[in-house]
């Protein structure tokens, strides 16, 4: 019983980390996406940065994070965030952007104001480029919420590194499978509300 409560608070911890910070990277990543169409000097800017976050190692980002905000839930959803923005901005802007200019120029003919160009066509156009990049930052923060452990967010991470410092296989498999099912769930479930939400979806 102790080994059960231990690994559903521990597996619930980490899925608070995670969608907590999936959420916040979502509420970041896309209106800089979206303010970037209007701004190439932005544009520049936000992907460079986000690019190289994204080429330090997961390791870094995180103990250059320590000095900075200590340790703890806080600290770790920023070191999360620093690696998923990237493809949530990258294939958001890309989806934005990716628009047949001949379309543009027939809703501003007939009368489009600018929002409802955004609303009607830009943004259903990018649904299939943002669900990618957010399915993919998801996963990718369930595996970095595994080593943020070393900063004291817990989670499922804590249990994978007490089996690693013990050599205890038992407690590292408690650990190590719970996280490997989330990132199983995080994929079919991303897949399945794509297929729900992108224009173009016939239902079988």
């Amino acid at each position: 019983m102790a080994a059960t409560a231990l690994i559903l608070n521990a597996t619930w911890e980490h899925i608070v980390l995670v969608y907590t910070t999936l959420l916040a990277s979502i509420m970041v990543a896309v209106p800089l996406a979206f303010a970037s169409l209007y701004s190439r000097r932005l544009a520049s800017v936000v992907m460079n940065f986000a690019n190289l976050v994204q080429a330090v190692p997961s390791f870094a980002v995180i103990a250059i994070v320590v000095p900075f905000l200590g340790i703890g839930f806080v600290p770790a959803l920023i070191a999360i965030m620093l690696r998923a923005l990237l493809p949530i901005i990258k294939n958001t802007y890309i989806g934005l952007t990716n628009v047949d200019p001949a379309l543009i120029d027939y809703a501003n003919g007939i009368g489009l104001s600018e929002w409802q160009i955004q609303r009607y066509i830009r943004f259903p156009n990018a649904y299939p480029a943002m669900f990618a990049g957010i399915k993919f930052a998801a996963i990718l923060a369930n595996s970095i919420a595994v080593l943020t452990a070393f900063i004291g967010s817990g989670g499922l991470g804590e249990i994978i590194f007490q089996g690693l410092i013990g050599y205890n296989t038992e407690k590292l498999l408690l650990g190590a499978i719970p996280a490997i099912l989330l990132a199983l769930f995080i994929d079919l479930s991303f897949t399945l509300l794509e297929k729900k939400l992108t224009p173009g979806y016939i239902k079988q």
